[in-house]
């Protein structure tokens, strides 16, 4: 598998793995610094991010790939954009589907991807 069709299997695992609340994916995939900015600008770390979904104060309902666009691999980073259709009920609200835009970074350590960095906004 290239660099850049790991990059996208990643997007894609995590999508699946925050639907179907698989921790131990998500840990493995995640790298332990990464850290998710929602679009209220709320900085969020890996392990409040993974706790929040274990316990579904963030609930994922299901996720719909629309696109992935500006895939960038240069040496052990990369990046790119991931559109979906996700339906999730967050921090108390109702159940909701988002057009969510996810600016995604990777890096490369130890020989295997993983992801490093995301920003969340809608499109």
């Amino acid at each position: 598998m290239t660099d850049e069709e790991q990059i996208i299997q990643l997007y894609r695992d995590e999508n699946s793995a925050m639907v179907k609340k698989d921790i131990n994916k998500l840990n493995q995939i995640l790298a332990p610094s990464m850290h998710l900015t929602h679009m209220t600008g709320y900085v969020q770390p890996k392990l409040e991010w993974i706790d929040q979904i274990q316990n579904e104060q963030m609930k994922y309902y299901s996720s719909k790939e629309e696109s992935i666009d500006d895939i960038q691999v240069s040496g052990d980073a990369a990046s790119l954009v991931g559109q979906n259709q996700v339906r999730a009920s967050v921090w108390g609200g109702g159940v909701n589907t988002w057009s969510l835009e996810m600016k995604m970074n990777f890096k490369k350590i130890n020989g295997e991807w993983l992801i490093t960095g995301q920003l969340a906004s809608t499109y």
